[in-house]
């Protein structure tokens, strides 16, 4: 008796791709989830001082305050003096403590008592600006100040 066997071919078979569209959405939530958005919208303008020594800020403890002269889209509407910005908001000195308090309150409480305050201020802002910042962080006794800067030598640029 005689066997048929049919020929084997070496050819791989097609991939499937039905699945292909299921993985595509699983990668865009994915990354939609995990992707962090801006959150705040600059109102001032900042150009950093540079210094040598820099180090990386934890933001989980953090509250950021934004001082300079407000951005071209919002200089007819808020004049060309320094303002202070607190997340999308702009403020002035005599409301800084109540928004500083809000923000204090928006984080963890066992993260209230060791508040770093992180200055983000323009280096064309007014010095008095910034010592009426500091002295209402000395009154709510938020004393962990730092001062954010780009990497660099200031020196180089004269």
């Amino acid at each position: 008796m005689s066997k048929f066997t049919k020929k084997k071919s070496n050819e791989l078979p097609p991939i499937s791709t039905a699945s292909l569209p299921d993985i595509v959405f699983m990668l865009l939530f994915f990354f939609m989830v995990v992707t962090v958005m801006r959150e705040t919208d600059l109102k001032v303008e900042q150009k950093f001082p540079k210094a040598d020594q820099v180090e990386k800020l934890r933001k989980d403890r953090s509250i950021f305050i934004f001082a300079g002269k407000p951005s071209r889209q919002y200089k007819e509407r808020y004049g060309k003096e320094g303002k202070i910005q607190i997340r999308d908001k702009y403020t002035n000195i005599s409301n800084l403590a109540f928004a500083l308090e809000g923000e204090r309150a928006k984080l963890l409480p066992e993260l209230q008592g060791s508040i770093v305050v992180a200055l983000k201020i323009d280096e064309d802002t007014n010095t008095g600006l910034v010592s009426d910042i500091k002295e209402q962080l000395r009154e709510l006794n938020m004393v962990k100040i730092i001062y954010i800067t780009t990497l660099g030598n200031q020196l180089d640029d004269l």
